[in-house]
């Protein structure tokens, strides 16, 4: 079975291409465009390997978005990954301390979004 990943970013062309990127790659895709939106679909029982979320975004940005997985059941030790234009220290930090597992900064290519996600997925 492959590994599945959550996507979370508002931005529809970034969606498409990184989906893209990753199931050329072998991993199934789940999609949403706010935190909001991908709260409600790990809520309702999806448990993705792996969730990359952008951090500005409206409705949730993806800082508490990480804060809200880490307090659900489950989701303590799940791997979330930062990928964003934003390149604040103070915002990798806070995101660090709340739970982020790694952080990306926009544009990434496809073959250093597939290096990281092999170092934080064990068996990829």
């Amino acid at each position: 079975m492959s590994k599945r990943i959550m996507l979370v970013d508002d931005s529809v062309t970034m969606l498409m291409s990184v989906r893209t990127n990753l199931e050329m790659s072998g991993f199934a895709v789940e999609t949403a465009e706010d935190g909001v939106k991908a709260l409600a679909k790990l809520k309702t029982g999806y448990k993705p390997d792996l969730i990359i979320t952008d951090i500005n975004m409206p409705n949730m940005g993806g800082i508490e978005l990480i804060q809200q997985v880490r307090s659900l059941p489950g989701f303590r030790f799940m791997p979330i990954l930062a990928l964003t234009t934003e390149s604040q220290q103070g915002k990798r930090e806070e995101a660090k301390r709340l739970g982020a597992t790694g952080w990306l900064v926009k544009p990434v290519g496809g073959a250093d979004l597939l290096q990281v996600i092999k170092q934080v997925l064990p068996g990829v």
